[in-house]
Formats: C-alpha cells, sequence, structure tokens
C-alpha cells in the first residue's frame, strides 16, 4: 500500500458509502430484487478495493474482470421486468451486453500487455517491474509495445476514444448504478491503472505521447456530444 492506492480506496470507499445509504431510498420499492442489487454493489467494491491493493498485475487483473462483470450485471439489472415496460427490459439487456463485449476488448489488450511484460521481466510484481535496475536491462521497444497493450485495457474499462461507446448505453441501469459505477468508481480504475504502470509508460516518450493523445481526443469529443444533447 502507497500513498496512490490509499487515496484511491478511500475515495471508492467514501463514494460508495454515499450511494449505498442513497440505495436504500431509491431501491425501497425493490421487493426481493433488493437482495440481488446489494449482493452486486457490494460485490463490486470488493473487487475495486482488491484492484487497488493488488501487488502485482495478476492480481489486479483478476479483480479487473470481477469489476467488469459487475458492471454488465447492474446495467442489466432491470433486463427482466423493468419499471418502465418490455421495451425498457430490452434496452437494459441490450446495454449490458454492448458494455460487456466492448470492454472485454480492452480487456484482452490488456492480458496480451502482461504476457509482454511477463516474457521480458519474468515476473509481474510490481516491486519487480518498477525497479529502475530491471527496466534498464528490457529493450525500449518491449517496453512500449507492452506498455500500449496495457494502455488499451486503460482505455475500454475508462471509455475512451475509440472504445468509449458502450458508457451512454449503460445509463440504462439503475441511476445509483450509473453514479457509483460509471460516473464514478469503475471508470478511475482506467486512471488507477495508469498512474500504477507510470514508471514503465514514462519509459517511452511515444507512449506517453499516445496517451495524451487519446485522452484529449475522449475529452474534446465527450464534451462536443454533451453540448450537442438536448436532455441535460
Amino acid at each position: 500500500l502507497d500513498t496512490l492506492a490509499l487515496l484511491m480506496m478511500m475515495f471508492a470507499s467514501f463514494i460508495s458509502m454515499l450511494i449505498f445509504i442513497y440505495s436504500i431510498g431509491y431501491m425501497h420499492d425493490q421487493g426481493d430484487r433488493k437482495r440481488r442489487y446489494y449482493t452486486k454493489v457490494s460485490l463490486f467494491l470488493t473487487a475495486m478495493l482488491g484492484l487497488v491493493m493488488a501487488s502485482n498485475y495478476l492480481q489486479m487483473f483478476i479483480f479487473w474482470e470481477i469489476v467488469g462483470l459487475c458492471s454488465y450485471l447492474l446495467i442489466g439489472f432491470w433486463g427482466f421486468k423493468h419499471p418502465k415496460g418490455e421495451k425498457a427490459s430490452v434496452a437494459a439487456a441490450s446495454a449490458a451486453k454492448k458494455a460487456f463485449l466492448v470492454t472485454r476488448m480492452g480487456d484482452v489488450s490488456l492480458l496480451a500487455g502482461l504476457f509482454v511484460l511477463l516474457n521480458a521481466f519474468s515476473s509481474l510484481d510490481f516491486v519487480t517491474l518498477f525497479d529502475p535496475a530491471n527496466i534498464a536491462l528490457v529493450d525500449k521497444s518491449t517496453l512500449g509495445l507492452g506498455s500500449l497493450l496495457i494502455f488499451g485495457g486503460v482505455v475500454g474499462k475508462s471509455a475512451q476514444f475509440p472504445l468509449h461507446d458502450w458508457l451512454p448505453d449503460a445509463m440504462e441501469g439503475p441511476t445509483t448504478v450509473s453514479a457509483l459505477i460509471h460516473a464514478a468508481t469503475m471508470v478511475k480504475a482506467g486512471v488507477y491503472l495508469t498512474a500504477r504502470s507510470f514508471p514503465i509508460f514514462v519509459q517511452v516518450s511515444d507512449v506517453m505521447l499516445f496517451i495524451a493523445v487519446i485522452g484529449g481526443v475522449t475529452a474534446l469529443y465527450a464534451a462536443t456530444m454533451a453540448l450537442n444533447n438536448m436532455n441535460i
């Protein structure tokens, strides 16, 4: 645990606490489905904290996938018997599948990046990978390839261009889910992974430039979409 991990843990826990409290009123009329709802959001928070506390990329990837699974389950929470009718139920189920498939594209890229790093360092432990002496022994092109593939996972999870299309549809889930996962916490997992991997990313200037371009394009594109949306 370092400053970055502790900061992210406090952020995730505090936001989740507020959402859980609000959910008591928001989900009060869901009957037996409340148990399923609280199970899923609790699993999500567990996975999020596990992702942050992981000491190597393998542990992080396992919790990374559980976070994605919880996102799928919660977007499609109203896939059956939606309060707004059958059409809304179909939309929720479709949005859940879309989010799951698009984010998996990023996760495959992340997994490939971990294979590259494992081949180069013979370890996925952060202490080993971020040691300057070990980094100096690895070819820059290998580091660059591994970094770009890992950032591919970030792009998928954080809904950055071009894997951004799933996020607006994800709002088909309950509002509390959108606030907790898709506005505050899960999408920040990508930010955390970028910050955690910074000692490797910074070794190749082209990777840092690529991250800046993708982030800038995403910010500009999303802002123009918001300006064009009549529903505030």
